[in-house]
């Protein structure tokens, strides 16, 4: 069957944004005198979570279960990932961030093939739109056909739902499209939701498991949309 659609994932795969994310974090925690600190190591293990909300929780409620909770918490967690989106997206505006090797070429060559393009990922709106404005022009969204991205969907990746939404919004078959991750939660997501998938390695995913994955590069350089699309 000839593909149709390339779904993209976000953090880590268009952009090594892991670190970025990670810094952003601590400066939030900092402003709101939090003895917080996510080290890289720590952070590595966080990852396992997706969704800087529901990773905040996780790490409360794993590393820090002395924290008295305020009592509106969810109202706490949402303050803290604001603050730290606004770090990010400064980063971002200021050019630390850019797209990993390959990816702007795929998205130019995957356009002039008439493929349709969308993302899914669970990381927040405003962060998709500063990265891809930054990397693709402020055009950015005339490019993707669907763009699945935050709390859109109740259960984040390793679920299948936000692939599924997008299949539903794209009006295609899992069949019909390939996904590009970067990490064994979106993987897991991916091929739940029964779509062929890449994975585009980083420093933060490199030793995880991608049993089931079509193919694992270390970035998209030298990767052509011909292997993509296994012509």
């Amino acid at each position: 069957m000839t593909i149709k659609a390339i779904i993209f994932d976000v953090d880590g795969t268009l952009a090594d944004t892991e670190d970025a994310h990670r810094i952003a974090f601590n400066k939030a925690f900092a402003d709101n005198n939090l003895d917080w600190n996510w080290d890289v190591d720590l952070y590595d293990k966080l990852l396992k979570v997706t969704g800087g909300k529901e990773r905040i929780k996780h790490f409360v409620e794993s590393y820090r279960p002395d924290f008295v909770k305020p009592a509106d918490y969810d109202g706490f967690v949402k303050h803290l990932h604001l603050t730290k989106t606004g770090y990010y997206t400064a980063m971002l505006a200021d050019g630390l961030i850019p797209l990993r090797p390959g990816i702007k070429q795929l998205i130019d060559d995957a356009g002039a093939a008439g493929l349709q393009l969308a993302i899914a990922t669970t990381t927040s709106p405003e962060n998709v739109s500063a990265l891809l404005e930054i990397g693709l022009g402020k055009d950015w969204n005339s490019r993707f056909a669907s763009v699945g991205c935050g709390d859109i969907v109740p259960h984040k990746k390793p679920a299948p739902d936000i692939y599924d939404w997008v299949l539903n919004d794209l009006g295609l078959a899992a069949a019909d499209c390939i996904a590009l991750e970067d990490s064994n939660n979106g993987l897991r997501s991916s091929l739940a939701a029964g779509i062929r998938t890449y994975i585009t390695v980083n420093p933060y995913t490199r030793n995880q498991d991608f049993t089931g994955a079509a193919a694992v590069f270390e970035d998209l350089e030298n990767v052509t949309l011909a292997q993509l699309l296994d012509e």
